[in-house]
């Protein structure tokens, strides 16, 4: 199901209904997001509904972004999307259907292996890398295309399993200028499926905050890091693209905590290059 989102005066449409968005005079246009979950050829986490739904609203309200949700890859493709009718082919743009050349950034919440042809993971690295585009991912999006080294070098880090499963942690704050974790406090207990991840380096990535060892069991069968590095958010660069990724949001109810909403809307916002912030990275701490 794809639907789009407009300005107040339209309320959230199937995509083949055209409703048209136009910026209020003296505010710049709103910017355009893709939420993407395509989850079909694995576990559907019960938030990702909710998390779209938010990353939807918080757009719409704040006027800073218009969103089209889609549980599908088909807008991942540069090239113009057609259909076949009765009557012959029709083009993607007649239905607004939009392809990566209408999108100012990504929001992705998918999960495991999704089906992408060679072709559009080009697209999708070059949307990124090539055209300095935004890709903000949550939770579950750390577990994705195990089997495409580059999706886990642009994003900078992999799922290492969650050998806590869904507990009470503390995060501790690395960047309190950064915008998506400024409102965080020095430290703050969450309620969370907190993940273990790997692949990712200090030096390759600003930590913004990171989960305070002594508030896990780290004698837990699946905890393989012997550092006890264990980051909750941090972002970077990729080619001229940037990038986002936080472990937080497994529940519905998170996506309700102002907390977690504000970290990725803000998020979004820094990847939309409507805010900058320093990517030196960080010692940990």
């Amino acid at each position: 199901m794809t639907l789009r989102t407009t300005g107040a005066a339209c309320a959230a449409v199937l995509v083949l209904v055209p409703c048209g968005a136009t910026a209020t005079r003296g505010q710049a246009p709103r910017k355009h997001v893709l939420a993407w979950a395509d989850v079909r050829s694995g576990y559907q986490h019960d938030s990702i509904s909710h998390a779209l739904a938010t990353i939807e609203r918080l757009g719409r309200d704040s006027g800073v972004y218009d969103t089209i949700i889609r549980t599908d890859s088909q807008p991942i493709t540069r090239r113009e999307i057609t259909f076949k009718t009765g009557t012959g082919i029709a083009t993607g743009e007649q239905f607004l259907a939009r392809n990566l050349n209408y999108f100012d950034a990504i929001f992705f919440f998918g999960v495991r292996e999704i089906d992408l042809t060679a072709d559009q993971k080009a697209d999708l690295m070059a949307f990124i890398r090539d055209d300095g585009k935004g890709f903000v991912a949550a939770h579950s999006g750390a577990t994705a295309f195990f089997s495409w080294p580059e999706f886990g070098e642009m994003l900078g880090g992999r799922f290492d399993e969650h050998p806590w499963g869904i507990t009470d942690a503390t995060v501790v704050l690395e960047d309190p200028r950064f915008p998506a974790t400024r409102h965080f406090r020095a430290r703050v207990t969450l309620n969370d499926e907190f993940y273990q991840v790997k692949d990712f380096s200090r030096d390759k990535v600003r930590v913004l905050a990171h989960i305070d060892p002594a508030s896990v069991d780290l004698k837990k069968p699946l905890v393989y890091r012997t550092d006890a590095d264990f980051a909750v958010a941090w972002a970077k660069t990729h080619g001229k693209g940037r990038v986002f990724y936080s472990i937080l949001g497994h529940s519905a109810e998170s996506w309700d905590n102002p907390l977690i909403n504000q970290m990725y809307f803000h998020a979004l916002r820094w990847a939309l290059r409507l805010e900058d912030a320093d990517l030196t990275p960080l010692r940990r701490r």
